[in-house]
């Protein structure tokens, strides 16, 4: 019988496996599993994530510019932090390419990564560069937490709300694997997403439970606070507002139901969080849900047939 690989047993059961070699250690305060990690130091303590953008995976030269591709390997990095409640300060890139990649690009390319930088005040501090087939940008953020919000944290009860843009980076993606250049909204966002920056910490003040960034599909990423917190999430699917964009798109594509993009669509890089029943939910957060006894994410009582988002290795 042949070993299990890693497309055999998926992105989380491989998470699972790697958590389990890697032990523990006083001074990580939480460790893998949560969009970011929270370590203490001599003199206090921080927030670390890392992404990876690989080309042909991520993101294409064709559809995208180098600074599209910039803004958007640091927003994923930003929304990381974002999505524990805090701030990004520092962030480290490493950077591999073919020597024929033009200089202009790179340069264009960290012009995009500063800009988005900006939008929360932190900056590029070092980071490395090598040579390969194909481009690969990793980025690790750093950050500060006043109280870190992991995934595990919601009660049954609890109201289920999200903050930012669901559904018009997925449509996007959808309406240029046709060939299309619009609507021009949805294509844009699929380039260069614009993270609720202000959310993640309006929400740990304000008292959430509970949170994550959605960049695989909401219902998948809910996914994972219903099974590190141990409940059930039930999502009402007439709590969301459809973009015209978004609707545009379904219909180009043959009548696919335009809620599939808000419900299993990723990349918008959105925020969902849990809050005590009875809070009221900062500005810019819209309750879509409620937290149950049981395990795993309905529709409005139900399981989704539409799917849960994407998923690495499939």
């Amino acid at each position: 019988m042949s070993e299990p690989t890693i497309a055999d047993v998926g992105e989380f059961a491989l998470i699972d496996v790697v958590r389990e070699r890697l032990g523990t250690n006083e001074y990580v305060l939480i460790g893998p599993g949560d969009d970011a990690a929270h370590v203490a130091t001599a003199d206090g303590t921080y927030v670390t994530a890392t992404d990876i953008l690989v080309e042909g995976r991520h993101f294409r030269r064709d559809w995208s510019s180098a600074a599209d591709i910039g803004r958007k390997a640091v927003a994923a990095n930003l929304s990381d932090i974002n999505a524990m409640g805090g701030v990004a300060t520092a962030l480290v890139v490493a950077f591999a390419a073919p020597g024929s990649l033009p200089v202009s690009w790179v340069t264009d390319l960290i012009g995009g990564m500063v800009e988005e930088c900006a939008k929360v005040g932190a900056h590029i501090v070092g980071g490395d560069m090598s040579a390969a087939e194909q481009i690969i940008i990793s980025i690790t953020a750093m950050g500060d937490a006043e109280r870190p919000v992991t995934r595990s944290g919601a009660k049954v009860g609890d109201q289920v709300a999200y903050a930012g843009t669901l559904g018009l980076a997925s449509a996007g993606y959808g309406a240029l694997s046709r060939g299309f250049r619009s609507p021009k909204v949805a294509v844009d966002e699929h380039r260069s997403p614009h993270p609720p920056y202000a959310a993640g910490p309006a929400a740990a003040t304000a008292g959430a439970t509970a949170m994550i960034d959605i960049s695989d599909g909401l219902l998948g990423d809910l996914g994972h606070v219903a099974r590190a917190s141990g409940v059930a999430i039930d999502v009402d699917p007439t709590a969301f507002e459809v973009l015209d964009a978004v609707q545009t798109v379904a219909g180009a594509l043959g009548g696919v139901d335009p809620l599939r993009f808000v419900l299993s669509g990723g990349d918008d890089y959105a925020l969902a969080a849990t809050f005590p029943a009875g809070t009221t939910l900062p500005d810019g957060w819209t309750r879509i849900g409620e937290v149950k006894a049981g395990e795993g994410v309905t529709v409005a009582g139900a399981p989704y047939e539409g799917g849960p988002g994407h998923r690495h290795w499939t």
